[in-house]
């Protein structure tokens, strides 16, 4: 696509947010609203297009298709989020699309999350959606999780791999499934306490990764090509020990790469499985090597893997796409473009582009023709002049360096209000690119700041364990150096700063109450923890238990000094609380008690319980309604 066509494209961005008048009226909604399309797909040809088309009257989310060539499309399946939500969809032949619901559920008094594998056929008339498994009689054991596909059989329309435990809980067989009646074959029976499966590029059963939940033992099994016997490869202890992480076979079947630690950096390595011969295959100086593996969907091949920290996402090493993205990037200098799917012969393409403040869209590219065409907004209401994000550094009060994202609102040089944002996880990190959190406190004024705090991944190993019996401790204390530093630097006011985080960052931002009571002006916690002994005392019912403590702690004195609940008494900042109904990460109840607590000591607490909300805010009502109470909350606490 030309830079003319570009910049068209652009300038009708630029437009419609001059039609909302000022960044600082734009409607709350217009951040709050989820993305108008998500998740295209192309069919094998690249001939046909399958999305998630969020719409905002009614609210539902639709799945739909359309033909490039003949101009054919339609709607096939619709969920309002209140009970199922689809999870994901691709195409495993032509005329046929695979997809996941999810959805909240109960078995014998134990809160689930749950989700299903269906399929359907655009080219029926009258396309409806075929549940693929399906118990035989009422003494079957009821799979939690049916999607689990392993393989997509490229060459065998009618049929993908899949594992699910039908026999024995937790513990998977491979299945032959037809994608049209759900009829299926098994293949490789469950054993060993093997958890998941992986298949070679020849469609064979080649991996078992055991994992024992009582005592974190793991192994990984293999079988040598053209063999049946399950040989250890490897084995460590989870609960103390990294392991290595199997990423997926090459063409070659002898040839297995898998990611490890080496000198606390995650690296990239290949291993012939005759030889046991490793070779290093990527590694980055600065950060983890901690993508996936990159096929080419032509020949099977590995040709590179996906890297958050690299300039494009992606490392190549063979094949011609980066030629391709090179060509994209002189193109469109300005913007981030990430090659995301591929027809079978390589021939048409989806690219994904965004900058730090131009919410993504989807562009459409056909090789043979030279054309690049927009298909897809995401977010075509936000403003793409709102500020500026630039990656920086701080030095944390016993040296560490910590990276953080800062953005400052446009125009504004001084000092402003600002939100300290903590991302979730806490095993998780923050990136550079679009965020549409970022973008609503952008809008309203407020510089935002996104520091990688001790525990986030993606800065060796060391580093991201340091969330282990951790939460509350150092990496608590990073987040306050990184507010002094705020102010310090000239970017924050003192007196006009808040903390908002969900999940861990809800966390992060309730234990800043405590730790820090005269820091922050507000707190918003979506969906955080609270209390950690009833952290521990709610997974006694999972099998993740070990995992958990393992992760929080055990010793009971220790877990209530680090839990906002039990020192809500001393608490001084004005909190606002929200969570879901459904939420199956973090139990409602840890906002429930929070809020409990800290009404009967008096404070100046809004909760706020979205019905069925889950964990992600997947209903658009309830995404509205949490930014709602999020915008007048800070405008009160921030605005002078």
């Amino acid at each position: 696509m030309s830079r003319m066509l570009w910049a068209l494209v652009l300038c009708q961005c630029v437009v419609m947010s001059a039609a909302a008048t000022t960044a600082a009226k734009v409607p709350v909604e217009a951040f709050s609203q989820l993305p108008q399309f998500t998740r295209p797909s192309l069919s094998p040809s690249g001939n046909r297009i399958a999305y998630l088309h969020n719409a905002q009257q009614p609210e539902v989310t639709v799945m739909g298709w359309k033909d490039r060539t003949t101009g054919e499309q339609g709607y096939l399946f619709s969920s309002d989020n209140l009970n199922a939500r689809i999870n994901w969809l691709r195409w495993v032949n032509e005329s046929t699309i695979l997809f996941s619901v999810r959805f909240a559920d109960n078995r014998g008094g134990v809160d689930t999350k749950e989700t299903r594998l269906l399929s359907i056929n655009v080219e029926h008339e009258n396309p409806e959606p075929t549940v693929l498994i399906k118990p035989h009689s009422f003494r079957d054991h009821i799979s939690q999780f049916q999607d689990k596909v392993i393989d997509d059989l490229p060459d065998d329309p009618d049929h993908v791999l899949i594992e699910v435990d039908l026999d024995v809980q937790n513990q998977p067989s491979v299945y032959k499934l037809n994608v049209h009646t759900g009829a299926k074959s098994r293949v490789e029976k469950g054993k060993r306490q093997i958890r998941w499966f992986m298949t070679d590029q020849q469609h064979r059963v080649r991996l078992g990764e055991k994992l024992s939940y009582r005592t974190g033992e793991a192994v990984i099994y293999v079988r040598q090509a053209n063999s049946e016997e399950w040989q250890s490869l490897y084995e460590y202890d989870a609960l103390k020990a990294p392991g290595i992480e199997p990423l997926g076979f090459d063409l070659d079947p002898n040839i297995l790469y898998f990611a490890v630690f080496e000198n606390d950096r995650k690296v990239i390595k290949s291993m012939d499985l005759r030889s046991k011969e490793q070779t290093l295959v990527y590694k980055d100086p600065d950060y983890d090597a901690d993508g996936r593996l990159i096929y080419s969907s032509a020949t099977g091949e590995v040709i590179g893997i996906t890297h958050l920290n690299s300039p494009t996402g992606r490392i190549y090493w063979k094949g011609d796409r980066q030629r391709l993205l090179d060509g994209l990037n002189k193109a469109l200098p300005e913007f981030d473009n990430y090659l995301v799917d591929f027809s079978r012969d390589e021939r048409v393409y989806l690219m994904y582009s965004e900058t730090s403040n131009m919410p993504g869209a989807y562009f459409l590219g056909d090789r043979d023709k030279g054309t690049l065409e927009l298909v897809f907004e995401q977010y075509p209401e936000i403003p793409t002049d709102l500020g500026t994000q630039r990656l920086v550094t701080y030095q944390a009060r016993d040296g560490v360096s910590i990276e953080g994202y800062l953005s400052r609102p446009a125009g504004q040089d001084g000092p402003v209000p600002t939100i300290l944002h903590p991302h979730g996880g806490p095993g998780a990190r923050d990136v550079s690119g679009f965020d549409y959190w970022t973008s609503y406190f952008l809008s309203r004024g407020y510089a935002v700041f996104r520091p990688n705090f001790r525990g986030s991944t993606g800065y060796g190993y060391t580093f991201a364990q340091q969330q282990m019996q951790g939460w509350g401790l150092a990496m608590q204390d990073d987040l306050t150096d990184a507010a002094h530093w705020l102010v310090e630097q000239g970017i924050a006011q003192k007196d006009r700063m808040c903390i908002v985080g969900a999940s861990y960052g809800g966390y992060a931002a309730l234990m800043a109450t405590v730790k820090t009571p005269d820091l922050f002006q507000c707190a918003v916690s979506f969906a955080g923890v609270s209390d950690l002994p009833e952290l521990i005392s709610h997974h006694r019912r999972y099998v993740g238990l070990k995992f958990v403590r393992n992760q929080i702690g055990t010793d009971s004195d220790d877990m209530e000094a680090r839990s906002p609940y039990y020192h809500a008494k001393s608490i001084k900042t004005p909190i606002l609380l929200v969570h879901g109904e459904d939420d199956r990460v973090v139990d409602k109840r840890q906002s429930a008690l929070m809020a409990d607590a800290l009404e009967d000591e008096d404070k100046d607490v809004e909760y706020i319980l979205l019905p069925q909300g889950d964990h992600y805010l997947s209903i658009q009502g309830n995404r509205h309604r949490f930014f709602r109470a999020m915008d007048a909350f800070l405008h009160t606490h921030l605005a002078k």
